[in-house]
């Protein structure tokens, strides 16, 4: 898809798309590193892929100006967006972070920006790994 046609989709269906594809590296990632059984690679998971994880390795992001102003607009769209509820284990700013970061990552895979979806999801889970 074009940049432009992306930037129009909803903010909400980038982080639909987003939350898959994190999902999917991070699962990728402990199998390939930890060889735990399932149920231990379903609790390791759970810390890379918590609402409270994504929008604290965010939140670095941004305060590191690691993004660039396009990635900045998508945050921002993505942070502001209207979801019709918020999980009951989590408070709605980190939720909406959380949404902003699932959204940074559907953003560049639509694009096909696998390099710097690639960058950013290895940032995302070094930043987990040690444990800011």
């Amino acid at each position: 898809m074009k940049v432009n046609e992306v930037k129009q989709m909803k903010s909400l269906a980038l982080a639909y798309m987003g939350d898959a594809i994190y999902e999917v590296y991070v699962r990728d990632y402990l199998i390939r590193n930890h060889h735990a059984k399932v149920n231990d690679l379903h609790q390791n998971a759970i810390k890379y892929v918590a609402a409270k994880a994504q929008a604290k390795v965010l939140r670095y992001w941004l305060e590191t100006k690691a993004l660039d102003e396009e990635e900045e607009g998508v945050v921002r769209r993505g942070r502001n967006a209207k979801a019709g509820s918020v999980p009951k284990n989590t408070d709605i700013m980190t939720y909406r972070y959380s949404t902003a970061f699932e959204a940074l990552l559907g953003f560049h895979y639509y694009t096909d920006n696998q390099t710097r979806l690639n960058e950013l999801i290895e940032q995302a889970i070094t930043f987990v790994e040690r444990g800011r």
